[in-house]
């Protein structure tokens, strides 16, 4: 995706938008149903200060071949996009998402230091990540990633991605990964380490790209986004918070109970229905959410990243921006496939200089009447 700086609109956008560059991004669900977010640093080249799920831009020399920009595949999920799904994950957060060859199992047959060791020598070009998992004896484990939208930048910001998100869930009951602690807490989060899965802290380009790895309860980082003591960008915000009725929504203290076993794969079992589900929006039926293609559109005469906006819609101020969520991006409209992103939702923030704040999602229709809404 992009810094905060990049999500500032261009003074004289060129005629011809930058080319949204393929990456991948996952959400990862811990074996107690909550979610990784990394903390990035100011000097991070990625989501500047904000929190983000693990994930960055496709590597040919490490995730196969890449589709051309005027190639059908270019913004749908496939092969590539699935390998950098789980290098970037790994290069992130030290998590390998990956099978061992002899189990079948979660790969974690490597000490901490190989581990770093690998990572570093990925990320510095040293080795590909196939050749590694390869002397590792690992497989990547893509087929267990479930797509979960893909986001376009608008075409008004110096750097554009086509990002694919997806879901992937660590096995219930499953053992720690690495033998140390995780470090780094939000602010006043109010809740505990967890034990099970541990996230060394990450570096990229000779330095700390990240200040903290944590996984809490989706509800938890839509509390602290809330109250602006974080920074989500909306499509962080909007996903977050699609798991959150679902995953963990019962554990909001460090003496909430951890749910068992049973519960929690009901818990994921809820959540995979619900995304699967057929839904509508305006009586139309709506597109899924593996499906769904989404170049967030701003109503009014603001731009995305403007401070200044219309206060289009019902109960928002001028300087609060709409977010409409089903507009595909002109990319993928121009492919003639009919692609779409979700109607149903509305994404509503005030960008300041460090990024979105006061970032919420509600009902496309309480903001905006059912009427059709004019881009």
């Amino acid at each position: 995706m992009s810094t905060a700086a990049d999500h500032t609109p261009l003074k004289k956008p060129p005629k011809v938008p930058p080319i949204p560059k393929p990456s991948s991004s996952v959400l990862l669900i811990s074996p107690t149903n909550q979610i990784l977010l990394l903390h990035r640093v100011r000097t991070s080249s990625s989501f500047a200060s904000a929190h983000v799920f693990p994930g960055g831009a496709l590597a040919p020399e490490h995730d196969g071949a890449i589709p051309g920009v005027d190639d059908l595949t270019r913004h749908k999920d496939g092969p590539a996009y699935r390998m950098a799904a789980v290098r970037e994950t790994f290069e992130e957060s030290g998590i390998l998402l990956a099978k061992s060859k002899k189990t079948g199992k979660l790969f974690t047959d490597i000490s901490d230091e190989e581990r770093e060791q690998g990572r570093k020598d990925v990320h510095g070009g040293k080795t590909s990540f196939t050749a590694l998992l390869d002397r590792w004896g690992a497989i990547p484990d893509t087929e267990a990633l479930i797509p979960f939208t893909r986001w376009i930048t608008p075409p008004n910001v110096p750097k554009r991605f086509s990002t694919q998100m997806y879901i992937y869930f660590l096995p219930l009951g499953s053992t720690s990964p690495t033998k140390s602690h995780s470090r780094g807490t939000p602010p006043s989060s109010g809740l505990s380490e967890e034990d099970e899965i541990v996230i060394p802290n990450p570096t990229h380009d000779g330095g700390i790209e990240h200040t903290a790895a944590r996984f809490l309860p989706p509800n938890k980082w839509i509390d602290l986004a809330r109250q602006n003591r974080i920074i989500l960008f909306p499509p962080q915000f909007f996903l977050t918070l699609m798991l959150a009725p679902y995953l963990s929504p019962t554990v909001t203290s460090p003496s909430s109970p951890i749910p068992s076993s049973s519960e929690l794969q009901a818990e994921r079992d809820a959540l995979v229905n619900f995304l699967n589900a057929p839904r509508t929006s305006a009586n139309e039926p709506e597109v899924s959410f593996a499906e769904a293609v989404i170049s967030p559109i701003v109503l009014g005469k603001g731009e995305y990243g403007e401070k200044d906006q219309d206060g289009v819609g019902t109960g928002v101020d001028k300087h609060t921006a709409v977010l409409v969520l089903d507009y595909p991006g002109k990319e993928v409209e121009k492919q003639g496939q009919g692609r779409r992103g979700l109607r149903e939702w509305v994404v509503t923030t005030r960008f300041k200089g460090e990024g979105p704040r006061d970032v919420d999602v509600r009902k496309r229709d309480d903001i905006l009447g059912k009427a059709a809404v004019k881009l």
